[in-house]
């Protein structure tokens, strides 16, 4: 039983495989290695089941065909029946497309055409339609030609955005479309180049404009200023207010012409006022701007305008070497720099960004330092006023200008205080000049006027008051001389030109009246007072001409309080302030006067010594002339004469100038009598010394000067005449035992002079006498002289070895 089952389990996998062959599912491998897997003779098995499965399908195969034979051959009889109707079909079928073909070949033609027709409008509809696409494109096309030609570079950028965003997109199949975009980038370098170009050329416009642009705008800023002055003015007159000193002189009428004549002016210019746009185009500025903004570079723009302006504004700060040789010179400075700030506020104010305040700020302080610096350095070589004092308004139009457009100054008003320094020192030297001129011409003589005309000529130059002058009659004479009324006046103008450097500085009058005093005093203490000293010392100045100088100068000093009133009514600051700085002329006018004094003193001395070193005595004569001698009497009536000029000096000058030159005098006759080279002296000689002596004193006596008390002046001759009675008297034993006592009465005469000149007697008594040992008297008078000699030596000796 076994085996049988295992028998049909084969042939049950036989079969099966079968089936898996005839479903024809690939690939059959693992269906055949199954079948023959370790069986032997499976392959014969196989083969008879796949036989007997074929002979099965054989059997089936014959039954359908047999099934389906008659309807075949019925079908087939069916056909060859239709066959002769078919043929029949055919000839007509042929013979009717024969008809319609030559029937149609017309209408086909005509169809040909129609679509050839057809394909055309369709082509042209389409050719339309992409050239109505095109055809915007192309015009903005050659419209940017067109502005490109006509140089509308801003209006040609714009073109090119809306091509690119707009028209472009519609056509960029198109080779044209192409080329056009290819093209593009090279016009936008080609504008920015042409721009660029345009903004080089205006630069250099701008730089050679600058000149007439700071020109003009200086010139509408001051007729701005006096415009407004003027009308501060009317307005204050109309209320009845004073008018602020700042800004104006004291000749109120010269103030009021020169108004008028600014305001009649302004209006002739009034249809004709300039503006920086008249005079410069600054349309490639904006157009450059305008194109590097549409280009997407506008820092690059900027930061090109702002290098190559400070490039200019370094140039522009560039002074000339002799700029400060001319006003014309600090002008061309100053209007060009004005120039150039001014288009650059222009810039600053009409273009967004291109420059800001902070850069024209920087830009300004950099400059400011630079002008401020140059303006120092060569107002330094100026040395005319007048150019310092045009300087000065310069700088005071340029300030105001550059104000009016925003720019900070206050560092040009400082440096205007540091200019005024230096135009005091300019109109200081100035004014050396002149006084030094004005004491050249001076005749050092009284003014003489010969009828009331000429009087109240000097009256009306100088502040002269003299009831007892007023009383004579003419002709008569001034005190002073020509120099005093022409030293007034000029120190007046000297005022009047430093009030003008005030001017327009927007000072109160306080200050204007301090800066007045101390200009007024550095005149009078330093300008005028070395004036003075070097007339008082030049050689060829003589007594004469000394005593009119101290006159002089005491109605100069006395003038000194109308000077303060002078400027007391310019800037109407009383003299009463506490702050107000006091002139100090009376301090100069004294020292002057001393000098003055001393120097008279010292001529005076000179001339004595003069008249001194032509004495000629005989000093060993043996008897005396009987008179004085000559040069004595000379010299004597010269001080009597000179002394006689000093009646118009004060009185202490006088009795000061008289006691000097007898006290000169007295010393001088003094050492011609101890001078070591004289070695002897006759008693004659002495006597004749005497009686000059004589003569100096009744000329003391006779008050030669007055307002001596008693015989004050005398007492200038009493150390000679207690010496010389003591040797004419020969009262030796007196003095020897009254020396040293208050009461002595030759308290005077010093041991060690009576010994210098006793010793000169001794000798000559030896040497004239040489037979004097014969005669007693003689051989007495020897010895006592001998005797007084030792007893003078002893004195002198006491005295030194005591001190």
């Amino acid at each position: 039983m076994y085996g049988i089952s295992l028998e049909e389990d084969k042939d049950q996998a036989y079969e099966n495989a079968l089936v898996e062959i005839e479903s024809f599912e690939l690939p059959i491998e693992a269906t055949l290695r199954s079948v023959y897997d370790d069986q032997p003779n499976a392959h014969q098995k196989f083969m008879e089941k796949l036989d007997a499965c074929i002979r099965n399908h054989d059997k089936e195969i014959e039954k359908m065909c047999n099934f389906h034979h008659q309807g075949f051959v019925d079908a087939i009889t069916e056909l060859l029946k239709v066959r002769t109707d078919a043929e029949k079909l055919k000839v007509q079928v042929t013979d009717t497309n024969s008809k319609l073909q030559d029937a149609g070949k017309e209408v086909i033609a005509q169809t040909e055409d129609i679509i050839r027709c057809r394909i055309q409008q369709r082509n042209i509809t389409t050719v339309v339609e992409k050239l109505q696409c095109c055809l915007p494109v192309l015009e903005m096309y050659s419209k940017l030609k067109e502005q490109m030609n006509a140089k509308r570079y801003y209006s040609a950028l714009k073109t090119m955005e809306q091509l690119e965003n707009i028209y472009f997109p519609r056509v960029s199949q198109y080779r044209f479309c192409q080329i056009m975009i290819e093209n593009l980038p090279k016009l936008r370098e080609e504008i920015k180049e042409i721009s660029m170009s345009d903004l080089k050329d205006f630069l250099e416009s701008i730089r050679k404009h600058s000149n007439k642009i700071g020109e003009t705008a200086m010139k509408q800023a001051q007729q701005q200023k006096i415009f407004n002055v003027a009308l501060q003015k009317q307005n204050n007159t109309n209320m009845g207010r004073n008018m602020y000193v700042t800004n104006g002189r004291i000749p109120e009428e010269r103030n009021e012409v020169t108004s008028t004549y600014a305001f009649e002016e302004e209006d002739e210019n009034e249809e004709e006022v300039l503006t920086v746009q008249d005079l410069v185009d600054f349309s490639p500025v904006y157009r450059c701007l305008h194109i590097y903004s549409v280009l997407g570079d506008e820092e690059t723009f900027e930061n090109y305008y702002r290098k190559q302006r400070k490039k200019q504004a370094r140039l522009v700060l560039q002074p000339q070497p002799s700029m400060h040789e001319t006003v014309d010179g600090y002008r061309r400075y100053f209007t060009q720099i004005v120039g150039f700030f001014v288009v650059e506020d222009h810039i600053l104010h009409v273009t967004q960004g291109l420059v800001t305040r902070a850069y024209t700020d920087e830009l300004w302080n950099m400059a400011l330092s630079k002008i401020i610096a140059v303006l120092r350095a060569h107002s330094s070589y100026c040395t005319d006023p007048d150019l310092v004092l045009e300087l000065k308004n310069l700088i005071v139009v340029f300030a105001d200008t550059l104000q009016g457009y925003g720019f900070p100054v206050n560092r040009l008003f400082d440096l205007l205080f540091e200019i005024r320094d230096q135009y005091s020192e300019t109109l200081l030297k100035k004014w050396a000049g002149v006084f030094r001129e004005i004491f050249e011409e001076d005749n050092c003589s009284p003014i003489p006027v010969a009828n009331e005309e000429e009087y109240k000529i000097i009256i009306s130059k100088f502040p002269f008051q003299d009831p007892d002058l007023e009383k004579h009659s003419f002709p008569k004479k001034f005190p002073m001389s020509q120099s005093v009324p022409h030293i007034y006046i000029q120190v007046k103008e000297f005022i009047y030109a430093s009030l003008k450097f005030s001017e327009s500085l927007h000072r109160s009058s306080t200050e204007i009246d301090d800066m007045l005093r101390k200009s007024t005093n550095l005149l009078l203490t330093r300008t005028l007072s070395s004036c003075l000293q070097n007339l008082i010392k030049k050689p060829h100045i003589g007594l004469t001409e000394l005593v009119q100088i101290i006159i002089n100068t005491t109605h100069l000093e006395q003038a000194c309080k109308y000077l303060e009133d002078f400027i007391t009514n310019i800037t109407n600051i009383s003299q009463e302030t506490v702050h107000t700085t006091r002139l100090y002329g009376l301090s100069t006018f004294k020292d002057a006067r001393h000098s003055a004094e001393g120097e008279i003193y010292t001529k005076l001395n000179q001339k004595i010594d003069e008249f001194i070193q032509l004495a000629d005595y005989d000093w060993t004569m043996s008897e005396p002339d009987g008179r004085a001698s000559g040069y004595l009497m000379d010299l004597i009536n010269f001080l009597r004469s000179t002394f006689q000029v000093f009646t118009h000096l004060p009185g202490k000058v006088a009795q000061t100038a008289c006691m000097s030159a007898c006290q000169h005098l007295s010393t001088s006759l003094m050492q011609m009598l101890l001078d070591n080279e004289l070695k002897q002296i006759s008693m004659g000689a002495v006597q004749q010394f005497n009686l000059d002596v004589i003569q100096c004193e009744l000329f003391a006596s006779s008050e030669p000067v007055p307002g001596f008390q008693g015989d004050t002046l005398q007492l200038a001759f009493i150390d000679l005449r207690q010496l010389l009675d003591l040797f004419m008297v020969w009262d030796w034993s007196t003095y020897l035992a009254d020396y040293g006592q208050p009461a002595s009465k030759y308290l005077r005469v010093n041991p060690n002079t009576a010994l210098t000149l006793l010793e000169k007697m001794k000798d000559t008594n030896k040497k004239n006498n040489i037979f004097a040992q014969f005669r007693k008297n003689d051989r007495d008078k020897q010895k006592l002289i001998e005797t007084v000699v030792r007893q003078l030596r002893s004195l002198v000796n006491g005295m030194s070895q005591h001190t």
